[in-house]
């Protein structure tokens, strides 16, 4: 039996063990730190047998960044270490199927926890907005299952469409209409980037509204509590949700950008740019997460009691 060649299983370059190594690392952090909220509201739930509304999105969205985090991580390793590990196409579709509905995920409870927070919060006296401020701690269950099940079901799609289009790569060489196949790559191309521009530029508009909304709120009512002298307390309150609003909305914008790049980028073969898009889009599930932890008194607590028990074992030591 003939030999296999040692880079047959292994490849790796300067590029691919950097990318490997930063994307592990973000990884390694952000699975921490979202595990840390569903690990904390998971004994909440079995303590008290009921979670909030705000405590069930904050759960869903830990899991899905968890997942899409260790999926993430498990496909750029194969891509960048055993390219040739992704040439079965069971493999190859069934990791990708995974990254793709879990990001979707991510992408949609975001948007629905930006939607509850500022129907919450917000203040309107429009009659559909004062219906949904009643209603909306028995519609949110909904929500989330129709999100999951719109990104499961779209991303199974895509699946499918990236695997025919896979095969139509491997097949463009052979003998044959040579114009049939361009044009059936061509659509299935399309047809991959409208779906998933469509998924991304949806749920980017559902968090801008939202954060807009909020933000016109709180800014409204920051004005009327200074034209009425109250305590500076709840002002400096408002002036810092106003703040985290803010940050988010430019986060979740730069989130956005990052995945249209990426779909511009697809085609092409990847350079710095896709690593500094992988490492941004590594690191926002994390980041955002640990925004969620200090802006939640229940998380916020926690995290300082575990900081609080860490050190005095490190003194101890």
């Amino acid at each position: 039996m003939e030999a296999c060649h040692p880079t047959q299983y292994f490849n790796v370059t300067s590029y691919g063990a950097t990318t490997v190594a930063i994307i592990t690392l973000e990884v390694f952090v952000g699975m921490w730190i979202n595990a840390f909220i569903v690990c904390v509201l998971c004994i909440a739930w079995v303590k008290k047998k009921t979670l909030n509304s705000n405590e069930k999105i904050l759960l869903l969205l830990g899991c899905s960044r968890c997942s899409y985090l260790c999926f993430t991580w498990i496909y750029r390793f194969l891509s960048m270490i055993y390219p040739d590990f992704l040439h079965v196409p069971t493999i190859r579709q069934l990791i990708r199927s995974l990254v793709t509905f879990f990001n979707y995920s991510n992408l949609w409870v975001s948007a629905c926890l930006c939607g509850f927070y500022c129907i919450k919060i917000a203040n309107f006296r429009n009659s559909f907005f004062i219906y949904l401020k009643v209603k909306i701690d028995r519609m949110v269950p909904w929500f989330l299952l129709g999100s999951e099940i719109l990104a499961l079901a779209i991303s199974i799609i895509i699946a499918d469409l990236s695997e025919t289009l896979q095969r139509n790569n491997n097949t463009s060489t052979c003998p044959g209409n040579f114009w049939e196949v361009t044009i059936r790559k061509d659509m299935h191309l399309l047809s991959t980037f409208l779906l998933s521009g469509f998924v991304f530029a949806a749920s980017f508009l559902v968090v801008t509204f939202a954060a807009v909304f909020l933000l016109f709120s709180l800014w409204r009512h920051k004005r009327t509590m200074q034209t009425s002298s109250m305590k500076d307390l709840s002002m400096d309150a408002h002036i810092r949700a106003m703040k985290s609003v803010l940050s988010f909305l430019v986060m979740y914008s730069i989130n956005f950008v990052c995945l249209v790049l990426t779909i511009i980028y697809a085609t092409k073969k990847e350079n710095i740019m896709t690593l500094l898009l992988y490492i941004y889009l590594c690191a926002f599930p994390g980041v955002h997460s640990l925004i969620l932890i200090f802006s939640s008194p229940k998380l916020r607590k926690a995290m300082l009691k575990i900081i609080s028990c860490v050190k005095c074992e490190f003194f101890i030591k």
